[in-house]
């Protein structure tokens, strides 16, 4: 895995399609700015939650073609990939052939029978399912409100109900048909989900993937009376068999996981041997500015270089921007204020069913989080690229996006992700790439490329003296040094090569 900057990014994020993401990246303006790219995947067949619902990983037509990936690879860019370990769509092909032929089907254990998987641990209810003891309910980590679970029709007209953690609609057609929609969660028990992943790995190696991005892999392995979430040693044990397939092809796992940072999940991940997403860094940054102070980043940054944790860090991304993570880390008085903060310029709160304080994210573009202030952008950006770890870069907040309010309308109840993620159409991309704030980031971007100083092995060092943060790289090759004052968000760069023999 390269440590340059990657670029994340819908493929129609940028000129409607992935060819008008392929020319982008063939500009004079943005050569060397990044070295890798995390399409996320609305690139494949999907119908919900904008590709996070996976019909299959055949390419979208509408959208992209392996020509023009083809074209990307072959610029020098690495493709970043998603995998949705935990499950995929009712339109996939496995769940309709369940509904179309039910007990017959032989994908009938292929997801998860919500009543198999309680039998004798629960009673039976009027709506034909099972109601789990109140006991094992308390342990389980719930991603909706109710009971996760959506119940079919079988052709013998029998209700039978699957494990859906994540997004589902159920919408009357008309009396005799009922639709549904949800990402059914797959049981990792059966030996077909097995042969299922080895396909996708497969297949996404054979698209150019180098980095694959594991989706909610810790909700995957399910046990009565576990928290269903992160169960240990089971889940470790899911990702080494994932990675054994992985490896031969080329591949690289990135799980993706949030977790508080008193909770130490992205040192297990570590010790296992897996780089991990620095999903602190967003948070951290925007309360050093808050604080004028960057004692806390520091701290963070000193952890990642000691312990040599290798990171893909952030600013946003297509999620919200994750501050309760920061538990732990930052007393929680300042993580709320941050918060508070945050929602004070434009930001909405995302919560677990109206539980705040169990868990949530700030949905907001990084540009408005920290007041549409395009100095503090900069200097946010500067940090980021000096910070130890791999760099990823939110398409948006390249562009200095603000908070998108009428796509978040449009979207309706739930729609408060659309916030961050506005299309930019070929003449929005091209009057951008004239704004300072834009050629900055760039010039900032390929500072970063194509200094040989950022290296893994290279040495950081963090300081923070009043408002003023300091960071040095040090390899064999040379220095940089970045000075930012979280004041004035100014900040300055600087380079200098060894004399090598």
């Amino acid at each position: 895995m390269n440590y340059g900057a990657m670029l994340n990014v819908y493929p129609d994020s940028i000129g409607g399609n992935l060819r008008g993401l392929s020319r982008f990246l063939s500009l004079p303006k943005t050569e060397k700015a990044f070295t890798s790219c995390y399409l996320l995947p609305s690139l494949f067949r999907s119908d919900l939650d904008r590709g996070f619902s996976l019909i299959s990983y055949e390419l979208d037509e509408k959208l992209a073609d392996e020509i023009t990936l083809s074209h990307i690879r072959d610029s020098g860019i690495e493709l970043t990939l998603d995998f949705l370990v935990n499950h995929i769509s009712v339109q996939s092909p496995e769940f309709q052939d369940v509904l179309k032929n039910g007990k017959d089907s032989p994908y009938r254990d292929f997801f998860v029978d919500w009543n198999r998987f309680w039998e004798g641990y629960g009673t039976m209810t009027e709506a034909g399912y099972l109601q789990p003891e109140a006991s094992l309910l308390n342990q389980m980590f719930f991603r909706k409100p109710g009971l996760p679970l959506l119940s079919v029709e079988f052709p013998d007209g029998r209700l039978v109900p699957y494990w859906n953690t994540f997004y589902q609609q159920v919408n009357p057609q008309n009396p005799r048909e009922t639709r549904y929609l949800g990402q059914m969660d797959l049981n990792v028990c059966s030996p077909l989900v097995w042969e299922y992943y080895e396909k996708t790995l497969r297949q996404l190696a054979e698209y150019g993937a180098k980095l694959i991005r594991l989706d909610a892999f810790a909700y995957a392995h399910k046990a009565p009376g576990r928290r269903n979430f992160l169960n240990e040693p089971e889940t470790w044990d899911l990702l080494q068999r994932l990675k054994t397939l992985a490896e031969p092809l080329g591949l690289t796992l990135l799980p993706e996981i949030h977790a508080a940072y008193e909770e130490q999940v992205y040192r297990k991940l570590h010790s296992k041997g897996y780089p991990v997403y620095d999903f602190f860094l967003p948070g951290l940054i925007l309360d050093a500015f808050r604080r004028e102070n960057g004692e806390y980043l520091c701290r963070w940054g000193k952890e990642l270089q000691e312990d040599h944790i290798y990171a893909v860090n952030m600013l946003g991304c297509h999620d919200g921007i994750p501050l309760l993570d920061l538990r732990g880390l930052l007393p929680e008085t300042d993580i709320q204020e941050l918060i508070q903060l945050t929602v004070s310029r434009g930001g909405y709160v995302k919560d677990l069913h109206g539980a705040k304080n169990t868990y949530y994210q700030v949905n907001a573009t990084y540009f408005s989080a920290l007041g549409e202030d395009e100095q503090r952008l900069l200097a946010a950006r500067a940090i980021q690229l000096f910070m130890p770890g791999k760099p990823q870069i939110w398409y948006l907040d390249l562009f200095a996006g603000k908070n998108d309010y009428a796509a978040m309308e449009k979207a309706g109840p739930g729609g408060h992700k659309e916030l961050n993620r506005t299309n930019l159409t070929t003449k929005q991309v091209e009057d951008g790439l004239s704004r300072y704030v834009v050629e900055e980031q760039l010039r900032l971007l390929r500072f970063r490329n194509t200094c040989p100083v950022f290296t893994e092995d290279a040495e950081v060092k963090l300081q923070a003296e009043g408002s003023v943060l300091y960071i040095t790289w040090r390899n064999p090759w040379g220095t940089a040094c970045l000075t930012a004052d979280l004041k004035t968000a100014k900040y300055h760069l600087e380079s200098q090569k060894e004399m090598r023999e």
